[in-house]
């Protein structure tokens, strides 16, 4: 039975223990524990299982979680499930393999979406930094908003405070805009929510080396990176890269997933530095590839939830950064746990399905499953 992991380290165990189940395929499995630097902590590992063809290399399947690190807690459950039931439906002789567990430990030990410099990872793959301090000036006017440089008092009192903030937003400026402006990513306010880093992160740069390294010499890619908190309760949405050449109606009809989205303001919300979209930059013109995130939707979708969402980010943050009761903590805490992680267990049963299904459609289309 698929369950959520108890902790960063219960669900780093349960993944190096896969080892044995890819050596049954795959002989040669490597197993690499990257140490991710900390002063305070020097157990927090990116760990890797990794496996060329062992014939001719024609495809490689990727799939990585904790990007955000909280969510790595349903990417556990999303990369045992494949696993236990797509792995031995690979071709071992024409398919290499590579498994990535936790790329931002520190976030997902501490149940947060940051790196401990408040970074968020996937706003961080910019391979050009000279000018980052000038993308999205539209976050600098809804920094009131979003960064309040205050503890964070009585929920009740915030909660009226907040509304009230978001009503004159409102007047000023459109749902689209403020959603663009808050998600596309910021690198001017380094205690911001949404922060890129001015500088390539650690964590960045290790899956940087990892996907040059994996992606060289194969003549088709398909790398699967799991999130969770957008879209419907009980719905996944699959959310393709802009530099992906399928549109949103194309991808559905090719691999038979309803709901699929691309960051882009009409059907998502552009994404400044993302992963996927570096991994899309390394290809090269005898090479093919699709990379797509699953996004397991947490709060709903209605204007009601998108601005629960934001508010339980911003106070998140604001806890983080300035403090507050241990009551409030808890509170503040319990609302990001379940915007990122829910305890209900028919919420993830439903993950698993969709997973399930996304699995299946995309692998079989994309010729990797020996077996149905």
């Amino acid at each position: 039975m698929l369950t959520l992991p108890t902790s960063y380290e219960d669900s780093r165990d349960r993944f190096r223990k896969n080892l044995l189940t890819l050596k049954k395929y795959y002989p040669a499995t490597q197993t690499e524990f990257r140490l991710i630097p900390h002063p305070e902590d020097d157990d927090l590992t990116t760990d890797i299982l990794h496996a060329d063809a062992t014939g001719r290399k024609e495809k490689i399947f990727i799939l990585s979680t904790a990007l955000h690190g909280i969510e790595g807690y349903v990417g556990s459950v999303m990369m045992q499930l494949f696993i236990e039931e797509y792995l031995p439906k690979l071709d071992p002789a024409t398919t290499g393999i590579l498994l990535v567990h936790a790329i931002n430990p520190y976030g997902m030990k501490h149940r947060q979406r940051v790196n401990p410099n408040n970074v968020d990872l996937n706003r961080n793959f910019n391979t050009d930094t000279s000018k980052l301090a000038e993308i999205n000036p539209a976050y600098k006017k809804l920094s009131p908003l979003l960064n309040p440089k205050r503890p964070f008092g009585n929920p009740l009192l915030e909660n009226i405070g907040f509304f009230g903030k978001v009503l004159w937003n409102l007047l000023l400026n459109s749902v689209a805009d403020i959603r663009e402006g808050t998600l596309m990513g910021q690198y001017h306010t380094p205690k911001g929510v949404y922060h890129g880093g001015a500088k390539v992160q650690a964590e960045t740069k290790n899956m940087m080396d990892l996907l040059r390294k994996h992606i060289s010499g194969y003549t088709q890619i398909v790398h699967l990176d799991m999130h969770t908190g957008y879209g419907p309760r009980y719905g996944m949405t699959l959310v393709n890269s802009p530099l992906e050449s399928m549109d949103a109606q194309a991808t559905a009809s090719k691999f038979g997933y309803e709901r699929v989205a691309a960051t882009n303001p009409e059907e998502f919300y552009t994404i400044h530095g993302d992963m996927l979209d570096f991994a899309y930059g390394l290809v090269k013109s005898d090479q093919k590839i699709y990379a797509g995130a699953f996004e397991f939707g947490t709060y709903g979708d209605s204007l009601t939830n998108a601005i629960h969402s934001l508010r339980t980010s911003i106070y998140e943050n604001q806890v983080r950064h300035y403090g507050s009761s241990e009551k409030a903590k808890a509170w503040v805490r319990h609302e990001f746990d379940e915007l990122f992680m829910p305890e209900e267990k028919a919420w993830l049963e439903k993950a698993i399905e969709d997973a399930r299904k996304a699995f299946t459609d995309i692998l079989k289309a994309e010729n990797f499953l020996t077996k149905i």
